[in-house]
């Protein structure tokens, strides 16, 4: 895979910023609700946004500097003067209203009306939640940091989450968060969005106390198989031993079609295993090479 090399030094800002937005993402959307310091809602999209703390429970997203004309947005003046914001998520059912309100209506505009979202009163800040959106998080800003002071430049806004509302819809049985319930939109360049729903939900069950034998364990002929690919080969890099020759005669017995399979044959059959989820048979059937 050859790799293009940009220097952002020598980027155009506006071109500069579309590359980080068409790489970085998907990215979450925070739904920002502030009110101004006369008491004016505002509602805006922002996906420089992400969760980077459980205790205390924190939230950071960056309203930027304008690219054309270097100017700042109402929702930094108003956190500036009033400290707090409701972080609303964005799902699917809401998503192009979400986006009527990044229109840049003036500051005394309230884009609740304007996207026909209904504000609804929240308990610890002043700005409203949106009743639309399934999860709101009530916060306080602690922090403020600016980036720069050129167009692009961003303003990390850190919130302490003090108050959270979540859809009695987006919880399973076991009273879990259910992905596919939420069906969250997140942001990539330009004009494009995902939906996080679907087959594009999947898991990826990876115990970190469990110790892996590594790439690096695995033997030569499975490495540099041609078939397999690295998340295949991660797979088996997962487990925690190399399987043994029990294992392996265990499988040719339950399966003596595989006696039969030769090296390519191995290779494409462990590949059809890992597909399936049976790793442990894959592993041993590959292994079938060092015990002939």
């Amino acid at each position: 895979m050859e790799h293009r090399r940009i220097d952002p030094q020598e980027v155009p800002v506006p071109d500069r910023h579309q590359l980080i937005l068409g790489t970085v993402g998907p990215r979450p959307i925070a739904f920002a609700s502030t009110m101004s310091a006369d008491g004016v809602p505002n509602l805006a999209p922002y996906s420089f946004f992400n969760a980077f703390s459980s205790n205390p429970p924190i939230l950071i997203f960056s309203s930027n500097r304008r690219v054309r004309g270097n100017t700042t947005k109402d929702t930094l003046h108003n956190v500036e003067a009033t400290g707090e914001v409701v972080i609303n998520l964005v799902s699917h059912a809401i998503v192009r209203q979400m986006s009527l309100a990044s229109i840049e209506y003036p500051p005394e505009v309230d884009e609740f009306r304007k996207a026909g979202f209904t504000p609804l009163p929240s308990e610890k800040v002043k700005p409203f939640r949106v009743k639309e959106s399934p999860v709101n998080f009530e916060c306080k800003v602690r922090q403020i940091i600016p980036l720069g002071s050129e167009g692009g430049a961003g303003n990390l806004i850190v919130c302490e989450v003090v108050l959270m509302h979540m859809s009695e819809h987006i919880f399973d049985a076991e009273g879990k968060i259910d992905p596919q319930r939420l069906d969250l939109m997140s942001r990539l360049g330009r004009a494009y969005y995902c939906r996080v729903h679907g087959d594009n939900i999947f898991p990826i069950v990876q115990p970190v106390n469990r110790i892996g034998i590594g790439f690096d364990g695995l033997p030569e002929h499975i490495l540099s198989s041609p078939l397999l690919t690295g998340n295949e080969l991660a797979e088996l890099a997962a487990m925690e031993a190399l399987p043994g020759r029990e294992e392996v005669a265990a499988l040719l017995k339950k399966h003596a079609e595989y006696g039969h399979l030769d090296e390519g044959g191995r290779h494409h059959t462990a590949k059809e295993l890992i597909q399936t989820g049976a790793i442990a048979d894959a592993f041993a059937l590959l292994m079938a090479h060092d015990y002939h």
